[in-house]
C-alpha cells in the first residue's frame, strides 16, 4: 500500500469505510459509535481550524491528553494540514512539558481538560514559541497575560468551518511527502531528559505495511486502546486501526479497564507486561483464598492446560483423552477467565518491556495467547514479533519482513530497515552514537537469535551488571523471576562493580494484607509489616527459589523490602509502567548501601 503520507492513509480509509464504525467512546455511561465519515468531518474541521490559527506546513502541534477519541482526531488533523505532531504524556509536570514544547518549537498545544490547561498556563513563561492552546473538554479560560490564544474544541471546529471548504486542505495534504517529518516522539526518560525521536511518514507507513502482512488482525476487528498515545506502542495501535479499518474503542481509564473489557468484548488487546503481571497475581491470589475443592479444580485444570499448550507449541495433535479433559477444564475454569477479557479475544500483544515466559505460558494454558513483540521509539516501534501462527514464549519472535536484525560482537542488537527513525531532534552527538551512516541502528539491548530465527532479549546493554569479580549479570532476568511470585509486586536488582547482586523488593498489597490477617497483624502499617520476621521469611523463600536457577555469581545475596510500591507519582515508574532504574537507585541509595555494609 503506497499512500504517501499518514494523512492520505486516513482519508483513503474514510473514503473506503464510510459509515462503518471507526471509534467507540463512552460518554454519560453509554458507548457511542463514530463512523469513519463522521470522523473525517471532524478531522477536516480541526485541520482547517489549525490552518486558521496560522499553522504552516512543518509547524509543531503538541497533544497533552490521556488516550481518547479526540487525541487521534487531532493527530490526523495535524498530519492532514502538513504539521508535525508532538505527543506529551499527561502525567508530565509543567517543567517537562515546557522542555518538550520549547525543544520542539511547538506553536499550538491541544490539552485534554482544564487541569491540563492550568499546567500549560503555569509553564507559559518557559514556552516562548507557543501561540495557542486548545482545550478538548471544559471551558477555555484566557490567560492573564493575554499572550496565548485559548479556545475550546468546539471553537476550533467552528473556526475551521468558518475558514472555508475542504479545498483549503487539499493542497496541504497533497504536498506531504513520505520523507517529511510526521511526528517527534519524546522518550519517556528512563535514563535522563526526554529525547525527541524524529519519525517520518515513510517510516510509519513501512512499519504498518510490515505489520499488516502478518498481524492476524482483520478489517472490522474491535480493539480496546488504553495505553497512552504519547507512547509509540499505543500510537502504532492507533495507526493500525486506520491502516486495517478497525474499530478503536477507548478505555475510560486503566482503573476501569476490567469493566470496559467486558463491555466492549475486543477481538485483540495490546498491553504492557505490567498489566498481565497484575492479572496473573490477582488470579493466583484469588485461587489461594478459595475453598480447597475449588483450588484443586483450578490446579487440575491448569495442569491439563499446560499439557495441551506444550503439545500445541510443538505442533503435535492432542490425544482424544486430553481433548476431553481440556474441554472440561475450559468449561469449569478457563471460560470464566476469558469472559473477564470480554469473551471474544483471539490474542493479546505485549510490548514496551520484557514479559516473563512463565506468565505467557500460564495464560496460554488458560486459552489466552499473548504474543510478545519488540521495538523501540527509534524503530517506529517494531523490529520483531511473535504471530498467531509462529510464536515461541520467552522470545520476541522473528524480525518483520524488510527489517534486518543482527547481533554485534558485544551482544548488542542492531537493526536496519525503512522503519528506522531519522535521529534525535537537535542532538547530533546523541544521534551519531546510535544511528550509524550505514543505516544500522544500535538498540542498546543485548540478545541472541536462536536457530529457528527467534530473537531473545537478555537485557539492556547499559543495565548489565558487572560484579567486582568480573562476572556479567542480567538484572531484568532476575527481576522477572522474582515477580513470578504473586507476593512480589516489583523488584530492582543492583550490583554493578559490587561483590554480589542485591535486590530492592516491593510487595503485592493484597497478598501482604492477607498474610497480615493470618498473623493477626491486620491493623499494622505497611512500613511495620514489611519488617515483620514472617514477611521477611516469605520473601526469603522467594529469593532462595530464584537463586536455585542462577549461577552462583548471579545469585541475590541480600534484599530489602520497601514499604511502598513503585508508582508514577512517586517517580519510580514511567507512564508505561517501566521502572526508572536510575531514579530508584538514587531514591534508595542508602538502602542499597546498607546491604553492602557489615
Amino acid at each position: 500500500m503506497t499512500s504517501g503520507s499518514l494523512g492520505r492513509l486516513f482519508w483513503e480509509r474514510v473514503s473506503r469505510s464510510d459509515e462503518r464504525v471507526a471509534q467507540r467512546v463512552k460518554s454519560g455511561g453509554a458507548w457511542r459509535d463514530v463512523s469513519w465519515r463522521a470522523l473525517g468531518d471532524e478531522v477536516r474541521e480541526v485541520a482547517l481550524g489549525l490552518i486558521a490559527l496560522g499553522r504552516q506546513r512543518g509547524d509543531a502541534v503538541g497533544i497533552l491528553s490521556q488516550s481518547r477519541g479526540e487525541w487521534v482526531r487531532a493527530d490526523m488533523a495535524v498530519m492532514s494540514m502538513g504539521g508535525v505532531t508532538i505527543p506529551v504524556y499527561p502525567t508530565y509536570p509543567p517543567e517537562t512539558l515546557a522542555y518538550i514544547v520549547r525543544d520542539s518549537e511547538t506553536r499550538t498545544l491541544v490539552v485534554e481538560d482544564e487541569r491540563q490547561l492550568e499546567k500549560a498556563l503555569a509553564a507559559a513563561a518557559e514556552m516562548p514559541t507557543l501561540e495557542s492552546v486548545v482545550v478538548i473538554q471544559g471551558s477555555a479560560r484566557a490567560p492573564a497575560s493575554g499572550r496565548l490564544r485559548v479556545l475550546d474544541w468546539g471553537g476550533l471546529r467552528r473556526l475551521g468551518r468558518e475558514a472555508g471548504g475542504a479545498g483549503a486542505l487539499e493542497p496541504r495534504l497533497a504536498a506531504v511527502k513520505p520523507g517529511d517529518v510526521a511526528t517527534i516522539v519524546y522518550t519517556s526518560g528512563t535514563t535522563g531528559p526526554p529525547k525527541g525521536v524524529v519519525q517520518t511518514h515513510g517510516n510509519h507507513l513501512a512499519a504498518l505495511d510490515m505489520i499488516a502482512e502478518s498481524s492476524g488482525v482483520r478489517e472490522g476487528d474491535v480493539h480496546l486502546l488504553f495505553l497512552p498515545l504519547a507512547h509509540s506502542f499505543a500510537r502504532m495501535e492507533g495507526f493500525l486501526g486506520i491502516r486495517l479499518g478497525l474499530t478503536t474503542a477507548f478505555a475510560e481509564s486503566i482503573e476501569r479497564l476490567p469493566e470496559n473489557l467486558r463491555e466492549v468484548s475486543p477481538d485483540f488487546l495490546c498491553s504492557v507486561p505490567r498489566v498481565f503481571e497484575k492479572v496473573y497475581a490477582k488470579i493466583l491470589t484469588g485461587v489461594e483464598a478459595a475453598p480447597a475443592l475449588r483450588r484443586r479444580i483450578f490446579h487440575w485444570a491448569l495442569g491439563v492446560g499446560r499439557r495441551a499448550s506444550r503439545l500445541e507449541r510443538e505442533g503435535r495433535p492432542l490425544p482424544a483423552g486430553l481433548r476431553a479433559q481440556k474441554a472440561l477444564a475450559d468449561r469449569l475454569v478457563f471460560s470464566k477467565l476469558r469472559a473477564a477479557l470480554g469473551g471474544r479475544i483471539r490474542f493479546c500483544v505485549s510490548g514496551g518491556a520484557p514479559l516473563a515466559a512463565e506468565i505467557a505460558e500460564f495464560f496460554h494454558a488458560a486459552g489466552i495467547l499473548i504474543l510478545e513483540g519488540y521495538g523501540l521509539t527509534e524503530t517506529c516501534p517494531i523490529l520483531a514479533s511473535n504471530h498467531p501462527g509462529a510464536f515461541k514464549f520467552g522470545t520476541v519472535g522473528r524480525p518483520f519482513p524488510g527489517v534486518e536484525v543482527r547481533i554485534a560482537d558485544d551482544g548488542e542488537i542492531v537493526a536496519r530497515g525503512p522503519n528506522i527513525a531519522q535521529g534525535y531532534y537537535g542532538k547530533r552527538e546523541e544521534t551519531d552514537a546510535v544511528f550509524k551512516p550505514d543505516g544500522w541502528f544500535h538498540t542498546g539491548d543485548v540478545g541472541e537469535i536462536d536457530r529457528d530465527g527467534f530473537l531473545r532479549i537478555t537485557d539492556r546493554k547499559k543495565d548489565l551488571i558487572k560484579t567486582s569479580g568480573g562476572s556479567y549479570v542480567a538484572p531484568q532476568h532476575i527481576e522477572n523471576l522474582l515477580k513470578g511470585d504473586p507476593f512480589v509486586s516489583q523488584a530492582l536488582v543492583e550490583g554493578d562493580r559490587r561483590p554480589y547482586p542485591v535486590a530492592l523488593v516491593t510487595l503485592n498489597a493484597d497478598e501482604l494484607a492477607k498474610l497480615a490477617r493470618e498473623l493477626g497483624l491486620g491493623d499494622k502499617p505497611a512500613a511495620e509489616l514489611v519488617r515483620h520476621p514472617a514477611v521477611m521469611e516469605r520473601v526469603r523463600r522467594t529469593v532462595d527459589g530464584v537463586n536455585a536457577h542462577l549461577a552462583s555469581y548471579a545469585q541475590v545475596k541480600r534484599f530489602a523490602v520497601l514499604p511502598d510500591d513503585f508508582t508514577q507519582d512517586g517517580g519510580e515508574l514511567t507512564p508505561t509502567l517501566k521502572v526508572k532504574r536510575r531514579d530508584v537507585r538514587q531514591k534508595y541509595a542508602d538502602v542499597i548501601e546498607s546491604m553492602y555494609r557489615g
